[in-house]
């Protein structure tokens, strides 16, 4: 058996470039980390971190396409759903006095009631809702296609636009969503959960499901619909997140 000796000058030498190397390395990454706390932020997020964020938001974006979600069968449906945050559950809401606001233009505006919109053709979707914060769970929304409010309410022309921007009633919690998803064929506007009415704590009496993206979107309480060829104000992109959010 062949057995191969290093000479300790050799030994040396590349114990000195390994540690050059290594030195390197850390100055890199210490320069960049410094770069990047220094750096200007933009939307509340460093500079270059927002950008390779758009980067990946103009990607996902490009490629979007009209695959469908996959669904489940009810029995695997969960019992107790979770929550995905209260932001903008206002305890002080009065369910009674609700209207949906849907901006056509600025001095435009409908208002339309629960009722109106459970007359609508019913679509039901069971299917594995996703957390940003990292849980999923299987959960079954019942409510109106968002497509299909926009024929019933003649909104072709306002959602054409690029982008449609939903608001709380109390203005606390607000999203902006590309037209693309929110014309998806599993978009809904939600008034059940588990063939019951919303509980308050999941968005009563209308929230939006959009299997499309992170719940994070999924915005409960509507009060109010806008559309925008600029992008809507959204919470959590103010916040350092993926305006996108797309999965």
């Amino acid at each position: 058996m062949k057995t191969t000796t290093i000479s300790n000058s050799k030994f040396r030498r590349k114990s000195i470039v390994a540690f050059l190397v290594f030195l390197g390395c850390f100055v890199l990454a210490f320069f960049s980390w410094g770069k990047l706390n220094s750096a200007k932020p933009k939307d509340g997020t460093p500079a270059p971190l927002r950008a390779a964020l758009e980067t990946n938001e103009s990607i996902f974006y490009g490629l979007f396409g009209n695959r469908l979600t996959q669904t489940y069968p009810a029995s695997m449906a969960a019992k107790k759903v979770r929550v995905n945050g209260n932001i903008g559950m206002n305890k002080d809401f009065e369910p009674e006095n609700w209207k949906l606001q849907v901006i056509r233009k600025p001095g435009d505006t409908l208002f339309i009631s629960l009722e109106e919109i459970r007359s609508l053709p019913k679509t039901e979707i069971i299917f594995d809702f996703k957390c940003i914060e990292g849980w999923d769970q299987i959960s079954h929304w019942g409510g109106v296609r968002f497509s299909d409010f926009i024929k019933k309410y003649g909104l072709d022309e306002q959602a054409a636009k690029q982008f449609t921007g939903f608001v709380t009633p109390d203005g606390g919690y607000y999203v902006g969503i590309d037209n693309k998803s929110m014309m998806h064929p599993q978009t809904l506007l939600c008034y059940e959960l588990n063939d019951k009415p919303l509980p308050m704590n999941q968005g009563y009496p209308l929230r939006l499901i959009i299997p499309v993206k992170y719940g994070v979107k999924h915005i409960k309480r509507i009060g109010s619909i806008y559309f925008s060829n600029i992008r809507p104000p959204d919470y959590w992109h103010e916040r350092g997140y993926d305006y996108y959010c797309g999965l």
